[in-house]
């Protein structure tokens, strides 16, 4: 089976590279503008979180806010108050970095790998910049449009949440068994390791961007309403320009920015290899994830847009 299955994967493999030799103008120029794109407003927007998460990280945020939010990580997802800054921290920076965060957290010993998975599900979120401005201001001309979609973002990531707490036992009873390891880190130690990561993912997420985008422009000239929606579940940055000021847009908006793409999977995958965590529930909690924001967008669309 899985040798029938790599066979398969050779055979579009080879076609995507036939393609790409057919038309080697076209790619460029695609990969040229995802270039720039990555130069424009990915790495302005993302590098500083990245590097600010593993700092944060290795300096024990997650210990420190531990005991002031375990009330509300444990009963809401029955997991650690440490779990919260994977969660902030995605929240505010964007894909992948609550994903890192959550396997900085799981590899310093202070989440069990069933309680990181878990929170895989849930953490992992779109920029609030991108939702507000890109989306909110750029496409839809209107900011408190862009404010509704990351608000809509953000309750369906928690209500993700929700779902997995069903397969989580409860962590009130594991906070005494960590040891707080912050007092001992260097912060210049720290910080350098940060720079260093966070340099390193940023070459991940924009290697995917690119990679993505190129294979996104075919699907764009397919036109109408698929067009789009298959260029969203591909690449989200490749949405943006094939989106309207409506109501079919602000839906596939909303539930393309949960959903995340290949893409966003791709570098989820790369920051979380060799951290022993299994991709399975981030993938699971990107699909509800995507349902749920497309549903609520669905439902919001007409008082939002009104």
């Amino acid at each position: 089976m899985k040798t029938r299955w790599r066979g398969l994967a050779c055979l579009g493999l080879c076609a995507v590279l036939a393609w790409f030799l057919a038309e080697a103008g076209e790619i460029r120029r695609a990969a040229a503008e995802a270039l720039a794109l990555c130069g424009r407003s990915v790495v302005p927007a993302l590098f500083p979180f990245l590097v600010l998460s593993i700092l944060l990280v290795s300096l024990g945020f997650g210990e420190l806010v531990s005991p002031h939010l375990a009330g509300l990580m444990t009963p809401l997802f029955r997991l650690p108050g440490c779990a919260s800054s994977a969660l902030l921290l995605g929240l505010a920076g964007g894909y992948p970095v609550g994903a890192q965060t959550a396997a900085r957290l799981y590899q310093k010993g202070e989440l069990t790998r069933g309680e990181a998975e878990r929170l895989l599900a849930f953490c992992n979120n779109s920029n609030p910049v991108f939702l507000i401005s890109v989306l909110g201001a750029g496409v839809f001309g209107s900011v408190r449009t862009g404010v509704w979609l990351w608000l809509i973002h953000i309750l369906s990531a928690l209500l993700t949440g929700l779902v997995f707490r069903r397969s989580g036992e409860s962590a009130s009873l594991q906070y005494v068994t960590r040891e707080n390891t912050f007092q001992n880190r260097s912060f210049f130690a720290a910080l350098v390791e940060a720079v260093q990561g966070g340099l390193t993912g940023m070459l991940s997420v924009c290697a995917f961007v690119i990679f993505f985008y190129v294979l996104a422009a075919p699907l764009a000239a397919l036109g109408g309403r698929l067009g789009p929606l298959l260029v969203g579940l591909t690449e989200l940055f490749s949405l943006t320009p094939l989106l309207a000021a409506d109501g079919f847009s602000f839906v596939l908006a909303a539930g393309c920015a949960g959903w995340g793409g290949l893409s966003v999977l791709c570098q989820t995958a790369a920051v979380l290899e060799g951290s022993g965590l299994r991709l399975r529930s981030c993938l699971l909690g990107k699909v509800l994830q995507g349902l749920l924001s497309a549903a609520l967008a669905l439902a919001l669309r007409g008082w939002v847009l009104g």
